[in-house]
């Protein structure tokens, strides 16, 4: 296709995306108080008051948790917009390659905000609050506060379970090799803690619980990236000992000499 036909599809692809985007956000903000019901029932259920201090308070916290909720909902539309950009470039053997990790981003991606939302933030909320808060001090959250802390959890452990998954690609594909995994496993522990401590609150607790699974999903990426080699190599040794392969090179050879 020529250079103009691929913008025009790429404007079409990104529109689509768009509308898509806008179609979730409407939806997440009609849909608003239950959806922010159900985000601070964690606190809630440990005793604590979600306020609001402000008159447009609300409105600006519904318009922030519904663009942020249209990007985590709406990804797979974006993503699929993507997919359909990039995939008429690539051939099918390379698409199969591709196409588990299309389905993986997703599910680890809303794996990691079920966790954070069900395990972690109960435990943070209890914790924080129980361990540094007097009993005369009355327990009450401001609810913009709360949920700037809620969605840049979210966010984090929706990227930290993002990792085995742009790991194992980049060991699929021959960029990285599990050797240099190893190798760089000092560096993965010192970077894992740094992100831990710029995408969560500044708490001891949360970056922990940030910072564990990011370790984990390395030595595991690090595991199944032996495997995805390992079978690698014993396709290129079977294609290297058939016998039409044995046949293609005698030809090729004696095409050349003569």
């Amino acid at each position: 296709m020529p250079l103009l036909d691929h913008l025009v599809e790429l404007r079409k692809r990104l529109i689509y995306a768009l509308l898509g985007f806008l179609l979730v956000f409407v939806g997440c903000f009609y849909f608003a108080k239950p959806i922010f019901s159900f985000l601070i029932h964690p606190a809630i259920s440990d005793g604590y008051k979600v306020i609001v201090l402000d008159i447009f308070e609300f409105f600006f916290v519904t318009v922030k948790m519904s663009g942020f909720l249209a990007l985590i909902i709406g990804f797979p539309l974006i993503a699929t917009q993507i997919w359909a950009f990039v995939a008429p470039g690539l051939y099918r053997h390379e698409k199969a390659a591709f196409r588990p990790f299309l389905i993986a981003t997703p599910f680890m991606f809303y794996a990691g905000c079920a966790i954070m939302y069900y395990l972690v933030l109960p435990y943070v909320i209890n914790f924080m609050l129980a361990l540094y808060t007097p009993p005369e001090i009355e327990k009450t959250l401001r609810a913009s506060d709360y949920l700037e802390r809620v969605l840049q959890l979210v966010f984090a452990f929706g990227f930290a379970f993002e990792v085995p998954v742009l790991l194992i690609l980049l060991v699929r594909v021959g960029l990285v090799t599990t050797a240099t995994l190893k190798a760089k496993r000092r560096w993965a522990i010192v970077i894992a803690f740094i992100v831990a401590a710029v995408l969560t609150p500044p708490d001891v607790v949360s970056q922990f619980a940030l910072a564990t699974p990011l370790l984990l999903f390395y030595e595991a990426s690090i595991w199944i990236g032996a495997m995805i080699e390992k079978k690698r190599k014993q396709e290129e040794e079977a294609e290297e000992s058939s016998p039409g392969t044995e046949a293609a090179k005698s030809s090729a050879e004696e095409s050349s000499t003569s």
